[in-house]
């Protein structure tokens, strides 16, 4: 009988200690929805909520550290683009012919032909865009305006036959570095003269001429001043590309047209007033 009273005050007291504890879980865990509830939302309230929250070890009570956060206008560690350079697309490095100064240049064809005019300050370097050997060098300008005979329009230029096959003309310059001639290796970057306006170009402003073709006889000089669309190139190399190659298009534009095609865009020059025989012995006898 005693056994049967002492069990069942048992059962009564740990069903007392069951219901506290329920009690105290269900005002626990309403504690915690209303925190979560008044407190900002997604990761940065849980983080105030840590932040302002205590913790108690042993009887101390010590705040957690808030999470610094970066100043406005402040790029966090790890947040700045990382620049990745281009591909190598070819065996060869190139330069911007044009070294120092700023540029501008149209990205079309330029009085029906396939060449750039580089427009930048006089005195600016004239550089070579390639490794390769010089094949001509032309220091004095021997263009007329009365003839405008198409092979002296360049003024003073320089053409470099690149590693690459292809056929580089500088032209419209001021001067041509000291010591450039004919067989000279170059290397890409090397200055080879100084942008002016000499040639066809007096009457503008300061520019280089730059064409790209394929080696050919100095008297073909409608294939030297350019065949192939340059600004393309000349973008790539200018925003950091500096193996993109105009080889394969010069061969492709070679086979298309043949290695001697004839001048079809300004090509002849302007006629020569001839004195006339009859008005000269005239005026020779009226004198």
């Amino acid at each position: 009988m005693r056994r049967s009273v002492t069990k069942e005050k048992f059962s009564k007291v740990n069903q007392v200690e069951i219901m506290r504890s329920g009690k105290l879980a269900l005002l626990a865990g309403a504690g915690c929805l209303v925190a979560a509830c008044s407190g900002p939302a997604g990761d940065a309230g849980a983080t105030a909520a840590q932040s302002s929250s205590a913790t108690s070890t042993g009887g101390t009570s010590t705040k957690a550290t808030p999470t610094p956060r970066p100043a406005a206008g402040v790029v966090p560690a790890g947040g700045t683009p990382v620049r990745v350079l281009p591909p190598k697309v070819s065996p060869f490095t190139y330069a911007f012919p044009v070294k120092g100064c700023r540029v501008t240049y149209a990205r079309k064809l330029l009085a029906g032909l396939p060449k750039s005019t580089i427009w930048a300050a006089k005195g600016c370097a004239f550089v070579s865009p390639v490794d390769g050997v010089v094949r001509e060098v032309n220091a004095e300008s021997t263009w007329k305006p009365e003839t405008d005979a198409g092979a002296d329009r360049e003024g003073v230029f320089v053409t470099i036959l690149g590693k690459d096959g292809v056929l580089y003309l500088g032209g419209h310059l001021a001067t041509v570095a000291p010591g450039l001639k004919p067989g000279l290796q170059v290397s890409a970057g090397q200055r080879l003269g100084s942008i002016g306006n000499s040639g066809n170009a007096v009457d503008t402003a300061s520019n280089l001429y730059f064409g790209m073709s394929w080696p050919t006889d100095p008297k073909n000089w409608w294939i030297r001043r350019g065949m192939v669309e340059p600004w393309t190139f000349l973008d790539a190399w200018r925003n950091g590309n500096r193996t993109l190659s105009p080889k394969q298009t010069m061969i492709n534009e070679r086979r298309r047209v043949g290695a001697l095609p004839k001048c079809t865009v300004l090509c002849v020059p302007k006629p020569v007033n001839k004195p006339d025989p009859q008005n000269s012995q005239a005026a020779t006898t009226t004198n």
